[in-house]
């Protein structure tokens, strides 16, 4: 009888050690092994560079086997321009435990930092990351950011300026007195100006509000006005180009989409490839780097964009040696 207790209890332990593996391997099989990486996305607006450095981000992601509902999870936050909401995005990512933190443009990026000093952060579109306080070096980061800076070569932009408007004498710029990564442009543009025989004329602004009086200032003692990569001027580029060409000023820009919206040219970066090559570093990281150890990288590829229908309006002649190597684009004008 005893014997037979002790066979019973023996089968129903099996059994339930049957049942256990089959509910175990039950749990794999809808849940997967696959690990689902985190990546929680700021930005501080929506305009085309922007937007570009973040599709180029995800395309580079993709390219290395991380996919949107496969083994990534995305959670992309635009700030909409308001500083203070960059701050809500980036706590709210820290509450969420992302595994990684995307920030593009310097406000966000610098929320982000404000926010964590231990979930990576890859930034992108920062011009200055030193000086923005979120590297002790572009070499080496040292802190839990790195990735991609948009800093491009003022003399590039200062020499398509002279060559397009040869006879300018004084450029013009506006830009946002609280944005560091404008300011930094700013002081380029004044310490590159002598040696083109250039003197520059400054418009500040804190918000979209202040731009057409700002604009107003300026323009009768401007041959020409210069556009930042700063991203509050950006997004008021059909604002900007209609009242300057009401006064037959021409607008150079810092990089394609403000000539997309009406700037007569630019020698800007490419900022899909720019977002591209943040994705890399992100998938390093991913795959174990430390943000410390790895280099913040700018693009040496410049590109010529022309905007065909602001050059007619303003009955601008390319030359030839520009017209011929130049990525030609219409719209923004009118």
């Amino acid at each position: 009888m005893v014997g037979k207790k002790i066979q019973t209890l023996l089968m129903l332990v099996l059994t339930a050690s049957i049942l256990g593996a089959c509910s175990s391997s039950k749990v794999v099989s809808n849940n997967s092994n696959t690990k689902v990486v985190k990546i929680g996305i700021t930005q501080i607006a929506e305009h085309p560079a922007l937007d570009s450095a973040r599709k180029g981000f995800l395309e580079a992601l993709k390219s290395k086997g991380y996919e949107e509902g496969k083994n990534l999870k995305v959670d992309y936050e635009n700030a909409q321009g308001d500083m203070a909401t960059t701050q809500t995005i980036a706590q709210n990512f820290v509450s969420n435990k992302e595994n990684l933190i995307l920030a593009i443009a310097t406000p966000s990026a610098q929320a982000a930092f404000n926010a964590t000093k231990n979930i990576p952060i890859v930034i992108t579109a920062v011009t200055d990351p030193v000086k923005a306080g979120l590297a002790k070096s572009l070499e080496k980061p040292d802190t839990n950011v790195t990735g991609t800076s948009d800093n491009v070569s003022i003399e590039k932009q200062i020499e398509l300026l002279k060559q397009l408007i040869p006879k300018s004498k004084n450029v013009g710029v506006i830009y946002n007195t609280s944005e560091s990564n404008s300011e930094v442009q700013v002081e380029s543009l004044k310490k590159a100006a002598p040696n083109y025989n250039l003197n520059v004329v400054t418009a500040g602004v804190t918000n979209v509000n202040e731009i057409p009086q700002a604009l107003s200032s300026i323009l009768g003692s401007i041959d020409v006005l210069y556009i930042p990569t700063d991203n509050m001027v950006a997004s008021s580029m059909p604002l900007i180009t209609n009242q300057c060409y009401s006064k037959n000023i021409p607008v150079i820009g810092s990089e394609k989409g403000e000539v997309t919206n009406g700037a007569l040219a630019t020698t800007g970066i490419d900022y899909n490839k720019l977002g591209f090559e943040t994705g890399l570093i992100a998938v390093d990281i991913i795959n174990g780097k430390s943000p410390k150890e790895i280099p913040i990288v700018t693009s040496s590829e410049m590109q010529i964009v022309i905007n065909t229908d602001a050059a007619k309006k303003l009955n601008i002649t390319i030359p030839q040696d520009i017209n011929s190597k130049a990525e030609k684009i219409t719209g923004g004008v009118k």
